[in-house]
């Protein structure tokens, strides 16, 4: 399954409902009543619905129910027991790429045909088919997805082991995915809450008026530690101020957040998989933030790769698309069509690196066990 016992997932909110509501459970073992995640909502749609709609999912999207044995790819009977799902209600586990049925509709006769989970779509947009490639979204908060081949890789350090992707016949390309709380978040609460800045491009610049950090650290654990660490009871907390900081000095650390805390889920990745990572593709709204990338790449010590189109979630989907109707004939084709917009490279000396995340990790502590 790969994943932690969470309401988060569709599995539990699904028992919920044929706990609940009336009448739910009988309809749902005659399979009068369907499940689906979003995608098998609107593939359902777009090929008829209740007039003959197709009810499928891909393994991706399946992967994040709580239900699919990943070494399998099929619903795991163990886990609908023990949910008490009926399997007459769940769709039929399909590639993330190949023809599912025909629109109907304004749409009529054209192939439905890519299906991938969001940060899935994100990797395979940003063709990262290799084991050992990984990608980060920065948004809100972070979401890093690492390729680790044909062999799902079980975590021991706190992070989500999640299918990738599958084309057609092709194995099952697995991932280890982690996920950070707060990134961009801590800008917008530089913004809104302290008002430091007027919108939230402008912290470049207030964290370029000074050199450094100035020594302090901002652990924004504003609702908790994600991964590693999965601590609920962790708060935020800025250490290390003297009268010399000033806001240059909190701009900078709320950017340095960021990328410490992708290092700290990098270090996680390799510890469980055994990859190392040799170069991170960037995507999401922070990667204009040209500061926060160069930065990122001296704290991890490999390059930072930013490409043409930064919205891979719809360019993964597309690939996938294309890749069933033969518009592509291999996955290496859509290496060649992705495009590099910028690249930064590790300037930061080893011992440096080695001294400020040391101080990061102390900074860590600091935040543990806050909420009685």
């Amino acid at each position: 399954m790969g994943l932690p016992l969470a309401t988060y997932f569709s599995g539990p909110k699904v028992k919920w409902i044929l706990d609940n509501v009336a009448g739910v459970r009988a309809k749902a073992e005659k399979g009068e009543v369907l499940f689906g995640n979003i995608d098998t909502w609107v593939i359902w749609n777009l090929t008829g619905g209740p007039k003959g709609g197709v009810h499928v999912t891909d393994v991706s999207n399946a992967s994040r129910t709580m239900l699919m044995n990943l070494e399998t790819l099929d619903w795991d009977p163990d886990m609908l027991k023990v949910m008490g799902i009926p399997r007459a209600m769940l769709p039929a586990i399909k590639a993330s790429s190949e023809v599912y049925g025909k629109a109907v509709g304004a749409l009529a006769g054209i192939p439905v045909a890519g299906d991938l989970g969001d940060q899935q779509a994100a990797l395979f947009g940003q063709t990262c088919f290799s084991a050992g490639e990984a990608k980060n979204t920065y948004g809100t908060g972070c979401f890093m997805l690492l390729n680790t081949g044909t062999k799902p890789v079980q975590s021991k350090n706190g992070l989500l082991t999640t299918l990738g992707y599958k084309i057609g016949k092709e194995p099952a390309v697995y991932a280890l995915e982690g996920s950070i709380a707060i990134t961009g978040a801590l800008v917008q609460w530089l913004r809104d809450n302290l008002g430091l800045i007027q919108k939230s491009a402008d912290v470049e610049a207030l964290a370029n008026t000074v050199e450094d950090n100035g020594g302090i650290y901002f652990v924004p654990a504003f609702s908790g530690l994600f991964a590693p660490y999965w601590k609920s009871d962790a708060r935020g907390a800025i250490v290390g101020m003297t009268r010399y900081v000033n806001k240059g000095h909190i701009a900078r650390a709320a950017l340095e957040a960021t990328a410490f805390q992708t290092r700290e889920v990098l270090d996680a990745m390799n510890k469980d998989s055994g990859v190392d990572l040799t170069a991170l593709k960037v995507d999401g709204g922070m990667v204009f933030n040209n500061t926060l990338m160069q930065f990122q790449s001296d704290v991890l010590g490999v390059p930072v790769i930013r490409p043409v189109v930064a919205e891979t979630t719809a360019l993964g989907a597309a690939y996938a698309a294309g890749l069933a109707v033969g518009f592509w004939k291999e996955v290496e084709d859509l290496r060649a069509n992705w495009g590099k917009d910028h690249e930064w490279k590790p300037k930061m000396d080893a011992a440096h690196r080695a001294k400020i995340y040391a101080g990061w990790k102390k900074a860590v502590t600091r935040t543990f066990e806050w909420v009685e």
